[in-house]
């Protein structure tokens, strides 16, 4: 496997009574067998569409070609979307640039999720419309925000005198949605989106790789990744020999036996902190059904060690944490610059030590203080890894939503807000909003 996963820090027997009593745990565990035989009848007959999605490659092309023409033509590729269309795409772009710029030759990418005027502004001030190309995402070609973003985003370049047409790509659905108009308006390709794939588990379909491969992520060994957790899960022939299965079980356990509310994803290092993002909407969208899931809180160490430690260690017992463990490297001290003896026990010691030792004593502490704490130790950090992480969330938010009853690929509250929303926008008085 290209991570392994221990959730020894979870049961009772390790840390005490605060942690989850070993039957209750493999009992839960024994329950996601119907998860796992649906999901290799889904894989079998394509009902789940993006789990076929980690062995396909002909689809790989036309991204290929598209994003060629994108690095010779452009300097800058704004990502028009929110949500599942940006989040995926974001963490894998993160493999290229962790916040700092993208390597030398390779174009810089930025992903407006939200509708704030000011950051339009401000990115408007730092693009040369020549050099400015667009990729705008939504399932449903309707989503209001990216419409309208893509409307300020068009009417920038038009006023510059550029085309849209020679600037501007999308992905929808393949249906007479407003997306797919303002394509044809102006001539501009559009990438069809399957229907099948919800959002939030569209990352391995064109939604993510086509700003992967733009971005030179290896798209490949994306799906690579993916597909290595997506065999061994299928292959298993006993839910102990599937890590999503057990990371579901484990999870759902805690909940029901022991009152977590809360799942806390931790990792060291800071190319997955946008992917921590992307799991925060993956679970509480699939799962925050009827009452039922737990808050998805991300965190960074060694940075949240200064901020939410204290309240992980010394306040309510009611999260699992999800520390995921890297390799960091090392970029050594020089001691002359300092000489004092009071860093000596530092001496022979990196940054990367210094990461390491964090992420060490942090499991050590929550275990000690009988906190439940898994740890997902990914000794690179890079396609595959990465790949296979997302590929063993999605499969971890599924089978947990067996467990809890629920179903994983809608979210029905949330069409409330987006009903009120639009009467705001026309003007409607919200009594008239039942």
């Amino acid at each position: 496997m290209i991570y392994r996963q221990s959730i020894d820090n979870c049961l009772a027997d390790v840390i005490g009574p605060t942690g989850l009593d070993r039957a209750v745990y493999m009992a839960a565990l024994a329950r996601t067998a119907p998860a796992l035989d649906q999901l290799r009848d889904w894989r079998q007959s394509g009902g789940l569409p993006f789990l076929g999605l980690p062995d396909a490659r002909a689809d790989l092309e036309v991204l290929k070609q598209i994003a060629e023409r994108y690095r010779t033509q452009f300097d800058d590729v704004v990502v028009l979307g929110t949500g599942g269309s940006s989040l995926g795409g974001r963490s894998l772009y993160a493999l290229a640039d962790a916040g700092w710029g993208p390597t030398p030759g390779t174009l810089r990418m930025h992903f407006m999720d939200n509708v704030d005027p000011h950051s339009f502004d401000a990115l408007f001030g730092a693009l040369t419309p020549a050099r400015a190309g667009f990729l705008v995402i939504s399932k449903s070609g309707g989503t209001a925000e990216t419409i309208a973003q893509a409307l300020v985003c068009f009417d920038w370049l038009r006023s510059a005198g550029e085309r849209i047409s020679t600037h501007a790509v999308a992905i929808a659905e393949d249906a007479d949605n407003p997306l797919c108009r303002l394509a044809r308006r102006h001539n501009f390709a559009v990438l069809g989106h399957d229907p099948g794939v919800g959002g939030r588990y569209s990352v391995l379909s064109p939604v993510g790789m086509l700003p992967a491969i733009i971005a030179g992520v290896n798209a490949v060994e994306v799906r690579e990744g993916a597909a290595s957790v997506l065999d061994q899960m299928l292959a298993a022939e006993n839910p102990t020999d599937s890590a999503p299965a057990i990371g579901a079980a484990i999870n759902v356990a805690l909940a029901e036996a022991c009152g977590v509310g809360a799942t806390v994803l931790m990792p060291y290092c800071d190319r997955l902190v946008p992917f921590t993002q992307w799991f925060r909407q993956l679970w509480a969208e699939s799962l925050g059904k009827e009452g039922k899931g737990t808050n998805p809180v991300n965190a960074t160490g060694n940075v949240d060690q200064h901020s939410q430690l204290q309240l992980y260690l010394d306040g309510p017992n009611d999260k699992l944490f999800t520390i995921v463990m890297t390799e960091p490297g090392s970029n050594p001290l020089n001691f002359e610059i300092a000489d004092d003896p009071a860093l000596d026990y530092l001496k022979g010691c990196g940054l990367g030590d210094l990461l390491d030792a964090g992420q060490r004593g942090t499991v050590d502490s929550l275990a000690a203080a009988g906190r439940p704490v898994r740890i997902i130790a990914v000794p690179q950090v890079d396609a595959r890894s990465l790949g296979a992480l997302m590929m063993h969330f999605m499969l971890e938010t599924i089978i947990a939503a067996h467990l809890l009853g629920v179903e994983p690929f809608d979210q029905p509250a949330v069409e409330d807000g987006k009903v009120r929303a639009r009467r705001y926008l026309e003007g409607v008085p919200m009594s008239c909003v039942s």
